[in-house]
């Protein structure tokens, strides 16, 4: 008896050449290889492609101010953060000032601003604030608290600015944050630069 091993037939294998059957099977296994090889690829050409998104998350980002209401505030996202641009009403400029004796960094010496940036209004032009809207402390998002708001966890003589309501951290119209509070610095402020009088291009301070 031949114990020899028969080695398992294929279709492909035992045509006769030129045999239709043949060449039907090489061509669908070459085919079957050549889509498995694209499927492979893929996924690499998707990770080393970045999206539009990811190309642009560190970029430039301009907004559009002309449409602000006195008061008013528009929120836009740079580099996966929340940035405030607020128009100040004259009474909002006014009440920055009078309470320094109350502020941890009323000069603005952390440097948490642009030098164009370093003084009491914090901004290139008084009217318009720009300031990234995450408290100091441990990175919650602080809300817009005006003056005369009735919020009962602020003084009766409240300038008007920002409350953290995570852990009770308080900063004026400027950002600039209120002594004994957990927040140890003032609010950032970004790289910024006005493209005409009414857009403002976040993250880009060229001609600033």
């Amino acid at each position: 008896m031949d114990d020899t091993l028969t080695p398992p037939t294929c279709a492909a294998c035992t045509a006769q050449p030129g045999d239709p059957q043949r060449r039907f099977w090489l061509m669908t296994t070459a085919a079957a290889g050549g889509v498995a090889a694209l499927a492979t690829a893929i996924p690499f050409v998707s990770t080393f492609a970045p999206s539009e998104r990811a190309k642009a998350a560190g970029g430039p980002v301009e907004v559009d101010i002309a449409d602000i209401p006195p008061g008013g505030v528009k929120t836009v996202e740079w580099r996966g953060k929340p940035v405030w641009v607020v128009r100040r009403t004259p009474e909002m400029i006014a009440a920055l000032q009078g309470h320094d004796g109350e502020l941890t960094d009323p000069a603005s010496a952390v440097a948490q601003q642009p030098a164009y940036a370093s003084n009491a209004a914090r901004a290139i032009k008084a009217e318009v604030f720009v300031a990234v809207g995450i408290c100091t402390h441990l990175g919650c998002s602080p809300s817009n608290a005006p003056r005369g708001g009735n919020n009962p966890s602020l003084p009766d003589d409240w300038p008007g600015g920002f409350f953290c309501p995570c852990h009770g951290s308080t900063f004026d119209g400027a950002g600039r944050v209120f002594k004994n509070k957990p927040a140890p610095t003032n609010l950032e402020i970004p790289p910024h630069r006005y493209a005409s009088d009414t857009r403002i291009l976040i993250g880009d301070d060229a001609a600033a």
